[in-house]
């Protein structure tokens, strides 16, 4: 399973990555308004930082919901870094991008996804990855789990290469019920993917045993 990091804080970002453990970053519009990066040009500089930092695999968002302004706004984009792949809302429109970028070779990402129907329509438009938000739909009393299960079981029946990257990921047993069902990426805040590091019989026994060596050493 990969690893993204689903912020534009540069400093969550370099921790992330530090861990050894970083596969990739998404962000959207209101990750960078938390950040205070408004306007096109900060945008772009703020995306060209965050690939500075990690390997590969940085999602950008575009902000246009019709063909032609997607088309240009992802060219824009994909002219950043060679590491960028450009997101694209889940509306029709965004399929005919998704099909447009797909035979031009540069990566997409299909965000807001909340069906199966939506996942498997954007992978015959040839979408590198889907995005399904599990707790949006956990907020309205949907499982979003079961969700990710059923992209994933469609996607092994026909052999699909677009990857499930499970998105709005709140908590680390998000992150182990994804693993769990087979997704290929999970995406959420640094503190979920830093959880899995503790544990409270970690804890207590590294404590027990730095008291015995203090112990013997005759500390």
């Amino acid at each position: 399973m990969k690893f993204f990091i689903d912020t534009a804080n540069l400093d969550d970002i370099r921790e992330a990555y530090e861990l050894g453990v970083l596969d990739g970053v998404t962000t959207n519009p209101s990750l960078m308004a938390k950040e205070g990066i408004s306007g096109d040009e900060k945008v772009r500089a703020h995306y060209k930082a965050i690939c500075d930092i990690v390997d590969d695999k940085v999602s950008a968002e575009v902000i246009s919901t019709d063909f032609e302004g997607m088309i240009r706004e992802g060219k824009e984009l994909a002219k950043i870094d060679d590491k960028i792949v450009v997101k694209i809302p889940m509306v029709k429109d965004g399929i005919k991008a998704l099909k447009y970028f797909s035979n031009e070779g540069i990566r997409t990402n299909c965000t807001l996804i909340f069906s199966a129907g939506q996942a498997l329509i954007a992978a015959k438009a040839g979408a590198n990855y889907v995005s399904p938000f599990i707790g949006r739909l956990d907020d309205i009393a949907y499982d979003g789990m079961d969700l990710i299960a059923q992209i994933v079981h469609i996607y092994g029946n026909y052999g699909f290469e677009t990857e499930v990257l499970a998105a709005s990921v709140r908590h680390t047993m998000h992150l182990l019920k994804c693993a769990e069902v087979g997704a290929d990426v999970v995406t959420c805040p640094l503190k979920v993917i830093t959880g899995l590091i503790n544990h409270p019989l970690t804890d207590s026994g590294l404590a027990t045993f730095l008291a015995d060596h203090a112990k013997a050493a005759g500390k």
